[in-house]
């Protein structure tokens, strides 16, 4: 049985069970997209966890299929990145061909907003080690992008929600600026609580910042057709290009 709402219903995987992300999407979707969230239970946060995990989002990907979901949307970058961006690509098409509703990966959709904001190199941040950030900086490098660096912050992956945002705007700030810079900030990962610095990034380097909220709210509503601007969070939002 399909429940609907007025300007469509996107079902949403979140692969832990931290809190966080998912109120900051519903905070940000425009009003009228309804939001189904579903869980996985992912714990340590390392490669070989990752790799493990697709069975069980295509169990939550039947699952919202039968709710009758516009679009359905997994989230957790690294479960997919680990896959590389050919397999992604073919496993994301398998399932939309057969529950007939159209996918969108979360790693896609920074490839999306990053190609949308014509940035041709990139100075990535992450909440991971430096075996990982080496998958990650290789999949945007098969995205055609030039990853100047990926650069994570030493934090436990359980405690990542504690960080303070001000350390994370440090940390970036001082990896941008080693590299002299590029077109363009990606942030990886929904675990930490930074929609607050994002703006102060823009403006202090003046490039846009990719943020895993922001561009997943950004493709929702242009997957959905809805254009509904929103200001504080970044050029993204704020121009919907």
């Amino acid at each position: 049985m399909g429940f609907s709402s007025w300007r469509g219903v996107v079902g949403m995987i979140n692969p832990t069970m931290r809190p966080g992300v998912t109120e900051e999407v519903i905070r940000l979707l425009p009003e009228g997209i309804g939001l189904i969230p579903l869980f996985l239970n992912i714990r340590r946060g390392t490669e070989d966890e990752f790799a493990a995990i697709m069975p069980a989002y295509e169990q939550r990907i039947a699952e919202l299929a039968e709710c009758g979901c516009d679009l359905i949307h997994p989230h957790g970058a690294p479960p997919f990145m680990v896959q590389g961006r050919k397999r992604e690509a073919e496993i994301v098409a398998a399932w939309e061909k057969k529950y007939k509703v159209p996918i969108m990966s979360v790693a896609q959709n920074h490839v999306n907003a990053l190609k949308t904001l014509k940035a041709k190199s990139i100075v990535g941040a992450t909440y991971f080690p430096p075996k990982l950030n080496a998958i990650f900086a290789k999949y945007f490098r098969e995205a055609g992008f030039t990853v100047r660096d990926m650069a994570g912050i030493d934090v436990p992956f359980n405690e990542v929600q504690n960080l303070s945002s001000y350390r994370v705007y440090a940390h970036i700030k001082r990896h941008f600026l080693a590299v002299k810079g590029a077109d363009a900030i990606y942030m990886l990962g929904s675990g930490w609580r930074t929609l607050d610095i994002i703006e102060t990034l823009e403006r202090d380097l003046q490039v846009p910042v990719v943020h895993p909220v922001t561009a997943r709210v950004w493709e929702i509503q242009k997957r959905l057709h809805v254009r509904e601007p929103r200001d504080g969070f970044g050029y993204l939002l704020a121009a919907l290009p």
